[in-house]
Parts: structure tokens; C-alpha cells; sequence
């Protein structure tokens, strides 16, 4: 590959627009070659169809072997998990044994049902936010503590605790916010931290989803290890703290940045659903992707690709593909079918999809429900992006009401 290759992930204009690249290489390049942060060549795929087909395939998993997982990952999360926690990380059948065993918790009427405690978070955290006045800043009073609070439920944390959460959360997805010290003294910390409450739990169980987990774990039938429990914990962290919270900003943002919409919801509150689905799929600043590491020769795109190919799928400009959303390009609050990827597809979807709709969901509706004068206090051009961690978003949503 050539030393020119463009820098991935691409920049983009403002925080709420997507970078060119997407529909450039979508019409010209849907197969790219890009280089990686670490330096690393990788190819990028844009179409829709081409994105679902490698998501999709059981063949290509996340994983191919310690080493390329230390180095890729690195890319992914900025050096959060190293070859040891890739080693730990389930692949392959051990993958779909523990998808089973953890989505047993994780169905959409059990998420449907935590609602109520999670609306009075959201009522909670409003509150306080009108206490302190106007403007405020969305994020940071709202958007981010919200999900850490449901973690913080779901695993049975005691509320004391939250703000340890948000830190070891902040850290580990960090990119260059922080040294690399730091984010392993974080990483050890939390690890530390759930070994503990993992013992807690089995002395004393409660309705968590680690007490359930250690019934599984603990049941002649049941495979989860401590470690295991520890990772699953880990991953929930850092997988439904950020990048629900920055949604709920983003999501907020796109809504506000056109008055309409935020009319159109206030006048039909059964749009909430499917606004909730298409801001995801709109959501142009979604971070870097889905790795996946080609063991077999494969056709994509029109494109042959070799094994040990490393390859991301960008879900995001997939989602904004015309070929498989009409009029991609808007924002259509009452989208339906709306088949985007943003949760991605296949053996390695997302687990909490339905905790993270049930969040955004109830996020909104709060909000609409509470501040229907909420307006932007700057220009949406000009609201800041979130440098420094993998998952991008918007530093700061400042509003009135």
C-alpha cells in the first residue's frame, strides 16, 4: 500500500455533519485503503451492502490472534486493551456461549421494564438542571450521568459510587484525553473494584445483573468465569456509558438544530420511537467503526479480499447510503423500516440495543416532556466536537428553555 494514504477516521466539517469521504468513496472507492492512527494500513467500507455483508458473516470475528488484536485494537480504543485483555476477550463460540448466557438478561421486555427507574433518573438529573439555570450545558448535567446511573442499576452499584463509574468510564475509552498510566491505572482500578463486588454479590445477591450472572456462572450448565464477569462488567461500562451519553447529546442536538423537528415531536409524542431510530442512523459523528479481520478470501464490493486483511466497517456512512435509505441525506423523523446499522449486524450486534433504546427513548420524551421551550444557545455549527475519545461526539450542548 502507499505511504499517501488518507488518515482514518476522517474529519468532519462541524459536529453534526458528516466528513465528505462517506459519499466520495461510497459513488467512486466503496472499498478504500486508509491508513490507521498506529500507522497501520486497513481497508474502509462505506456501502450499506457492503457493511451488512462482512458485519453479517460468522466467518470474521473482531479477533485474530493476540497480537493483531494488540496492535488493531489500540486503534480502536486508544490502547485501553493491550494483547492480555484481548486473550481474555470472548471470540468465535465462546463468543456466541456467552452472548447466549448474558442476552438471557438483556431482552427487550426486561430493558422495557427498568423504564420507570430510568425516567426518574432522567426527572432527577432535570431537576437539578433548571435548579442551577439557564443556559446549561446538556452534557455534562444530563446526557452524561444519566447512563452511568443505569449502569450503575443494572449492576447493582450502590449509588455512592456513581462517580468512580463516570471516571474509570472517561479513562478507558480515552484516545489522547489522558497518558497512558493514567488510563492503565484506571483500567485496574475498575477491574479491582467489580472483583470485589463480583465476591459481594455471590455472599449477597440482590435484583442485579451480576447476582444473576453468578447463578449462570455457578450452575452446572453455566460457563462464566470471574474473569468473565469482570469483562462482562467492563464492557458494559464501556460500552452503554459514552456511547449512549453522547447520543443523547447528539441525538438532542439534531433535533434542536431544526426547530421543526422539536416541534413536530412536541405536537406527536408517538414519533419519539422512530425519531430515536433515525438519529441514530443520521448520526454523523459515530467514531471509528467495526474492525474485522478477514481469515478467508472473500469477494466485497467487487473487490477480492485477502486473508489476515484488516478491514473497518463504517456504519455511519452506510447509514447514509441512498442506495438503501431514501432521501439519506434528511433526517426524516417518521422513518420506517429504518434498517440502519448503528447497533451493527450479526454475531457481533450490539448486546444492550435494547437497553440503549429504552435510555434514548425515555431521554427525550423527559426532556420534551419537561423543557418544550429547549433551544440551542449557540449555533449548531458551532457546537464543539469531543476530542480525544474513540467514540467522538459533542464536548458540550449548551441550552436554554
Amino acid at each position: 500500500m502507499s505511504i499517501d494514504l488518507p488518515e482514518y477516521p476522517f474529519p468532519q466539517p462541524t459536529a453534526l455533519e458528516p466528513p465528505p469521504e462517506w459519499a466520495e468513496l461510497r459513488s467512486k472507492c466503496p472499498v478504500a485503503e486508509v491508513r490507521l492512527a498506529s500507522g497501520d494500513p486497513a481497508l474502509v467500507l462505506t456501502r450499506y451492502a457492503d457493511v451488512r455483508q462482512v458485519l453479517s458473516d460468522p466467518r470474521f470475528s473482531r479477533l485474530l490472534n493476540a497480537e493483531d488484536a494488540a496492535r488493531v485494537t489500540a486503534n480502536e480504543s486508544g490502547g485501553v486493551f493491550g494483547a492480555e485483555q484481548a486473550e481474555k476477550t470472548p471470540v468465535g463460540e465462546g463468543h456466541q456461549r456467552w452472548r447466549r448466557l448474558v442476552g438471557r438478561y438483556f431482552t427487550a421486555k426486561r430493558m422495557s421494564a427498568m423504564q420507570p427507574r430510568i425516567e426518574a433518573m432522567a426527572e432527577r438529573l432535570v431537576d437539578d438542571m433548571v435548579a442551577g439555570g439557564a443556559p446549561a450545558d446538556l452534557v455534562s448535567s444530563y446526557a452524561f450521568p444519566l447512563p452511568v446511573w443505569v449502569i450503575c442499576d443494572l449492576l447493582g452499584v450502590p449509588d455512592r459510587d456513581r462517580a468512580k463509574f463516570a471516571y474509570w468510564s472517561d479513562h478507558m475509552l480515552s484516545l489522547t484525553r489522558y497518558r497512558q498510566e493514567e488510563i492503565n491505572a484506571a483500567q485496574l482500578e475498575f477491574g479491582e473494584y467489580i472483583w470485589a463486588h463480583i465476591d459481594s454479590k455471590r455472599a449477597d445477591p440482590g435484583d442485579d445483573l451480576i447476582s444473576d450472572l453468578i447463578v449462570v456462572a455457578d450452575a452446572e450448565d453455566g460457563q462464566l468465569s470471574q474473569l468473565e464477569l469482570v469483562g462482562t462488567a467492563q464492557g458494559l461500562l464501556i460500552a452503554g456509558h459514552e456511547t449512549t451519553a453522547n447520543m443523547i447529546g447528539k441525538m438532542t442536538a439534531m433535533l434542536l438544530a431544526d426547530r421543526s423537528r422539536w416541534e413536530r415531536l412536541l405536537a406527536d409524542r408517538s414519533l419519539v420511537r422512530t425519531a430515536v431510530e433515525e438519529a441514530l442512523r443520521f448520526d454523523a459523528n459515530p467514531g471509528f467503526g467495526m474492525p474485522r479481520y478477514i481469515t478467508e478470501e472473500i469477494d466485497v464490493g467487487g473487490t477480492t479480499l485477502s486473508p489476515g486483511t484488516t478491514v473497518i466497517s463504517s456504519m455511519a456512512a452506510a447509514n447514509r447510503d441512498e442506495t438503501a435509505f431514501a432521501d439519506a441525506g434528511e433526517m426524516d423523523l417518521g422513518r420506517s423500516p429504518n434498517p440502519h446499522l448503528a447497533f451493527g449486524a450479526g454475531p457481533h450486534s450490539c448486546i444492550g440495543q435494547a437497553l440503549a433504546r429504552t435510555e434514548l427513548q425515555t431521554a427525550l420524551t423527559v426532556l420534551l416532556n419537561r423543557l418544550p421551550g429547549l433551544s440551542l444557545d449557540v449555533p449548531a455549527e458551532e457546537l464543539p466536537r469531543r476530542e480525544g475519545l474513540i467514540i467522538g461526539g459533542i464536548e458540550r450542548v449548551m441550552v436554554r428553555w
